[in-house]
């Protein structure tokens, strides 16, 4: 079985090395998106044997995702499972390896679910609006919808891959995507660790728009499955 890591990074140049370090020690083969670093994220890597992929500007993490998953697809055939890992280290890369372990049994689409009490209250507010509004509206019972560490067989990603937008949507649209095509999802359990605390502001703003999207979406797919 082949492990391969997809790690969109932006100005990462402080955690970058210790997560490309603790992936070779996994056996995981890494991809970088560097997502327009104006620091030393792009040498870091290089110098270090990733396969860096670069965008000359900022685009997102979705769109940094999306160049690594095609890059993947196109250039090695070979390929069986990924993960698309955290760069900052929010997620410890051996926590890939649940992720990993359900794939190989048979799982299409993995998505991490963190333990609440892990995550800062302003995050715990945001993803409980977000995952209730989306196992209601969607009739599902996942314990959560949002979590940045998920990975695909190769089947799921040629499926999927044209339904993965970009902005904060990313990890719903993803999530959309693998019920739209009736894959089998498996969530595991991972643990995280926040660096920083996003303003209110930001943080209101980014709440409402995902929840607004999931809303969109959720009326959309039960009226496709009515027809």
């Amino acid at each position: 079985m082949s492990r391969f890591g997809i790690i969109p990074a932006y100005n990462e140049e402080k955690n970058i090395e210790e997560v490309l370090s603790e992936a070779s020690k996994l056996g995981i083969t890494s991809i970088v998106v560097d997502d327009g670093s104006a620091d030393n994220t792009f040498e870091i890597c290089t110098n270090n044997g990733a396969f860096v992929i670069r965008h000359e500007t900022n685009k997102g993490k979705g769109e940094a995702i999306k160049s690594g998953l095609d890059y993947l697809l196109k250039s090695y055939p070979e390929f069986t499972h990924v993960v698309v890992m955290d760069a900052d280290m929010q997620y410890h890369p051996r926590e890939t390896l649940a992720i990993f372990n359900s794939l190989e049994n048979n799982s299409d689409f993995v998505m991490g679910h963190r333990d609440w009490r892990e995550v800062p209250f302003r995050h715990r507010l945001g993803n409980f609006v977000w995952r209730t509004a989306f196992n209601i509206i969607f009739g599902t019972n996942l314990k959560d919808t949002n979590c940045g560490l998920i990975g695909f067989n190769r089947n799921a990603l040629e499926k999927m891959k044209d339904g993965i937008l970009g902005g904060y949507i990313v990890d719903n649209s993803i999530l959309i995507s693998a019920l739209k095509n009736n894959l089998k999802i498996d969530q595991v359990p991972v643990k995280v660790r926040y660096h920083t605390k996003s303003k209110v502001p930001r943080g209101v703003r980014m709440v409402l728009g995902v929840l607004l999207y999931i809303l969109r979406e959720g009326v959309r797919y039960r009226l496709e499955r009515k027809r």
